[in-house]
């Protein structure tokens, strides 16, 4: 008779000790299936009466949409194409992000807030403020949708009307915070162009002042022409423009960047047509009104860049939405949140007929393993 190789007979054994090995747990547990049903069942009923000795939970929900800044941009946009390089002084600044609400309802400053108008230090049982400040943090819920906009906040108490006020409560401290901060950029610009154009002015009244005193008259322009005169206190009012632009640009990018080394390019063609300018009158040999007037006109005009992107800055302002609009306010919950028993009774029961189920089988697998 033929006989199989040696290794097809041990692949086949091994087969059939493994179907055999399966079949046999599976009796084994059909054997105790009672114990599995009824231990699962048991472990189930105790974890859902345990969860009635639990404090309940409620949470309370509110929904809020930032502040979005900037809906007066479109109309200041004919403004600044006018003002060359005193448009982009201040451009740099950021709009407000929920990201960055989100770090403010986040904050030390309103969680110290909430902790003293509602006494939670008392009410969590902490020893310490920033023991409070944690317990508040793990209790609340402060998330951004980028999709739609809005900010979230949920806040579980076991007092649902407490719950509510604090939920509702957030939202009054961001006002607080954000008013007192001044975070808009529209907010930001006016205020710049405010000191800005005070300063100036005091500077166009001094020179003024010294222009009358030097005895210029209408002859003088026959000495130094107006139109030339004005040209160069255009000139020189744009490269003092450019260069508090390109110190500002210095501060945040590299000197290599693109934006630096064209505000760079600007301000050396400015410079070289101040120069040329300057070279027609020999100030040593010119009167004395000549600089005077030249100094009087650049405060002109530099004050009216200035006045004039000062203006448009109040426009943005009073046009900008810096209101929080609430969409859902917070209210008392009806129901619990937590905890919730159906999930409890039911998790434990699985993990229960788990354990029973492998010490059933840990327990075979070990009776039925051949003595060495």
């Amino acid at each position: 008779m033929t006989q199989l190789p040696t290794e097809g007979r041990a692949d086949n054994t091994a087969a059939r000790e493994a179907e055999i090995s399966l079949i046999d747990v599976a009796r084994e547990l059909a054997r105790h299936w009672r114990r599995l049903i009824f231990g699962s069942f048991a472990a189930g009923a105790i974890a859902l009466c345990a969860t009635y000795l639990m404090t309940p939970q409620f949470t309370a929900r509110t929904s809020f949409l930032p502040p979005q800044g900037g809906s007066g941009g479109a109309l200041t946009a004919a403004l600044n194409s006018s003002l060359g390089s005193l448009a982009g002084l201040s451009g740099g600044a950021a709009k407000g992000s929920g990201d960055m609400y989100v770090s403010l309802l986040q904050s030390r400053t309103i969680a110290d807030r909430l902790i003293d108008q509602f006494q939670l230090q008392q009410l969590y049982k902490t020893q310490h403020r920033f023991e409070a400040r944690e317990v508040l943090r793990s209790v609340s819920r402060i998330s951004f949708n980028k999709k739609d906009g809005l900010i979230a906040i949920e806040v579980d108490d076991n007092d649902p009307k407490r719950a509510a006020a604090l939920a509702n409560q957030y939202v009054s401290e961001l006002r607080t915070a954000t008013t007192n901060m001044s975070l808009t950029e529209a907010q930001r610009k006016r205020s710049f162009f405010e000191r800005q154009l005070e300063r100036t002015k005091v500077n166009l009244s001094a020179a003024q002042t010294a222009l009358q005193g030097s005895g210029f008259n209408q002859s003088a322009l026959r000495a130094e022409p107006k139109a030339a005169a004005e040209e160069y206190a255009r000139i020189k009012a744009e490269l003092a423009a450019t260069e508090v632009s390109l110190d500002s640009t210095r501060s945040v990018l590299a000197d290599r960047s693109p934006e630096v080394t064209r505000l760079s390019v600007t301000a050396a063609s400015l410079r070289s047509q101040l120069q040329a300018l300057e070279k027609k009158t020999d100030a040593a040999q010119g009167p004395d009104y000549v600089s005077k007037y030249r100094e009087y006109k650049y405060q002109e005009v530099l004050f009216d860049q200035i006045a004039r992107q000062f203006e448009a800055a109040r426009l943005e302002e009073s046009l900008e939405d810096n209101n929080i609009q609430v969409v859902d306010q917070a209210l008392v919950p009806e129901w619990k949140s937590k905890p919730k028993r159906a999930s409890i009774a039911l998790a434990v029961s699985l993990i229960v007929a788990l354990l029973l189920a492998v010490h059933v089988v840990s327990r075979h697998l070990w009776r039925s393993a051949p003595s060495r």
